[in-house]
């Protein structure tokens, strides 16, 4: 499929479920990391962002209204209140999306995941909605990598087996951000392997 020039491929959408809301978990190294995960999914959407997103005008307009929520990272009240309406919104039936890592990812190595933050996953923690692992490839090639450009490349993202945090062994449980980080990790080490194997 194309989307602006762009070639994506969706694999694992059987692994998300019809009947309810789910929180995604991706990896991030793109603006448009956003974009590629909402024209993916199916159901209502919204994405959890940095609050200085709002700064962007074009891209703050549309995130305000696909349910997106704008996080204080140095507010921690503010931050508390942001999880709390992402949890009424899975509650409602609307699927949220978050980058755990708080930030673009610059590491050239695409499997070099910085840490999650455990945080981010208490909409999950929670509402006891399923978390779907989410692994992207090919986004900063687009705009991150040769600022200012916008160049056409193919992004394969790969939507993961859900992951239920109550039905974790207890160690997992304690640190979910850190388990669905080994497995996004993981999910990203198979999809570098099989697109070389394609070359």
């Amino acid at each position: 499929m194309k989307l602006a020039g762009v070639t994506y491929e969706v694999q694992g959408l059987e692994n998300i479920p019809s009947d309810r809301a789910v929180l995604y978990v991706g990896n991030h190294r793109s603006y448009f990391d956003i974009l590629v995960g909402y024209v993916t999914v199916p159901g209502l959407t919204g994405f959890v962002a940095k609050k200085e997103m709002l700064k962007i005008p074009l891209l703050r307009t549309w995130m305000q209204r696909v349910n997106c929520l704008f996080l204080d990272r140095v507010d921690i009240k503010e931050g508390l209140k942001t999880i709390l309406e992402g949890i009424e919104k899975v509650k409602s039936g609307v699927s949220i999306w978050i980058f755990p890592e708080g930030t673009r990812n610059e590491n050239q190595e695409l499997t070099e995941l910085l840490p999650f933050h455990e945080g981010s996953l208490k909409i999950a923690q929670k509402s006891g909605c399923p978390v779907i692992p989410v692994a992207i490839t090919g986004t900063a090639e687009i705009f991150e990598q040769h600022l200012p450009f916008v160049k056409p490349s193919h992004v394969c993202i790969r939507y993961g087996t859900p992951i239920y945090i109550k039905e974790l062994p207890a160690e997992e449980r304690k640190f979910p951000g850190a388990y669905t980080r080994d497995v996004i990790a993981g999910m990203l080490k198979d999809m570098k392997e099989g697109q070389e194997q394609e070359k």
